[in-house]
């Protein structure tokens, strides 16, 4: 697998990935919805300009010529911000891909709070819900820049439609080349028996081994899982640290009504009850600001992270 940290933002490791595999794979197009400066899908038009599309700031006809595209014998992947790729264009998405067994590629940049300053218009929190709906997508949310070129990669390889959560600016470093990412199996990168922190994403995942590692300096040892396949679910493991522990809590960037932690929670309540607590936007909006304003405002820090296991304990 090649070595991520060449790149310096999340949005050129999924470039990255996207292009290697169109190297390799001629069926591969990109369809973008006149975002192409701020996912840099520019890069893909420079190397293929034949396989590139902009389709303007029409996400609804994104998704359905995607549908076409597939049903021709492409694979397109398609990009837009995380709200408009879910909710502008979910009929075509349900539809014209879902319905009609079609392939298509779904990117959704800056999802949550990782919007920042586009502001609550432009806050994805329900789009994992949304997916969750559409029978056969597989919903991945890698939590650093080796791990989303990899699941791309193997999104690809899969064969079924997928959708992508990640941010665009920034990126971080927790996996290596060699390490083993595979698609529908969440890592364990700590383990204690008092409680399980079951996380997706950048910014929780973060937060779950920070929280972690301060809790451990007060005698309580958690489990952390980055659950980086959200759909299909990683059903073992969940029951394995839930059983080990006694005590889960789900952290997720995105609401609770249909999200990570009420899938988790219904499969526990049928097949291993344990005591759980929740991290999530609860029934609010986004908001604007930066992305250390909205980690306070809405609870995601670590801080927040280590009452709430306490209060679960307790």
């Amino acid at each position: 697998m090649k070595d991520a940290r060449c790149y310096s933002h999340y949005k050129e490791a999924l470039m990255g990935s996207i292009i290697d595999l169109a190297k390799e794979h001629e069926d591969i197009v990109f369809l973008d919805a006149d975002l192409s400066s701020c996912i840099g899908s520019t890069s893909f038009e420079k190397e293929f300009p034949s396989r590139f599309f902009n389709c303007g700031i029409a996400e609804a006809n994104m998704a359905a010529v995607a549908g076409g595209l597939s049903s021709v014998g492409l694979t397109p992947f398609i990009h837009s911000f995380g709200c408009f790729s879910s909710r502008r264009a979910y009929d075509q998405l349900f539809l014209s891909v879902g319905y009609a067994h079609r392939t298509v590629h779904v990117i959704g940049s800056d999802p949550g709070i990782t919007a920042q300053y586009n502001g609550g218009t432009h806050m994805p929190f329900e789009d994992i819900a949304l997916f969750r709906q559409i029978p056969g997508f597989v919903i991945i949310e890698p939590s650093d820049g080796q791990s989303l070129y990899s699941l791309v990669q193997q999104v690809y390889a899969n064969g079924k439609s997928s959708y992508t959560r990640t941010p665009r600016k920034g990126i971080n470093f927790r996996y290596l080349p060699d390490d083993e990412i595979i698609l529908g199996k969440g890592i364990e990168l700590m383990d204690g028996r008092d409680v399980a922190i079951i996380a997706t994403g950048a910014v929780m995942v973060d937060n779950a081994v920070k929280a972690a590692e301060s809790l451990k300096k007060d005698g309580i040892h958690a489990t952390v899982v980055d659950l980086h396949t959200i759909r299909p679910l990683d059903e073992d493991l969940i029951l394995d640290v839930a059983k080990k522990t006694g005590h889960v809590v789900v952290c997720e960037n995105g609401r609770y009504a249909g999200g990570v932690g009420e899938m988790i929670a219904g499969l526990l309540a049928q097949k291993c009850p344990v005591r759980m607590a929740f991290m999530n936007v609860g029934e609010r909006f986004g908001e604007v600001g930066p992305l250390d304003y909205l980690k306070s405002a809405f609870g995601f820090t670590p801080e927040a992270l280590v009452e709430k296991v306490k209060g679960l304990l307790a």
